[in-house]
């Protein structure tokens, strides 16, 4: 959908709507940042839990639309929970990935959950865990 103000009639609005979304096209890159169902960075570690670390993604796929040529300038940082304590279900936001441009300027938030259910350990885990956490 494109809009176009200012012009003398239907033709020259079709023509300037087209002319737009032409530049839109061509000035701009479609870069994902997230696909869906991978994981993000390296896995975290899970306290409590009967595995030891999850992988964090996003459920869908995430694309942004930047200039010709700032894809790769791109840079991101990932903010979490901390620590990450079972039980956690799959699909459960324990994170943010922002994206930045080189500049600093934010492109993108988006939310990161868990891929995989990590159900909670059993009592000596749980145990050995919350001393580990105390001294941390």
């Amino acid at each position: 959908i494109a809009i176009v103000m200012g012009t003398s009639g239907r033709e020259a609005r079709a023509d300037e709507a087209q002319k737009l979304l032409n530049w839109g096209y061509t000035a701009f890159d479609d870069v994902r940042l997230v696909e869906a169902g991978k994981a993000v960075g390296a896995p975290v570690a899970v306290w409590k839990g009967r595995q030891a670390q999850v992988a964090l993604g996003s459920a869908q796929a995430i694309y942004v639309a930047v200039p010709k040529g700032e894809g790769e300038h791109l840079k991101t940082q990932i903010e979490r929970t901390d620590p990450l304590v079972a039980p956690l279900a799959k699909g459960q936001r324990v994170g943010t990935l922002k994206v930045t441009t080189a500049a600093g300027a934010a492109i993108a938030t988006v939310p990161l959950t868990v891929l995989e259910d990590v159900p909670e350990a059993g009592l000596l885990g749980r145990a050995w865990d919350a001393i580990r956490l105390w001294i941390k």
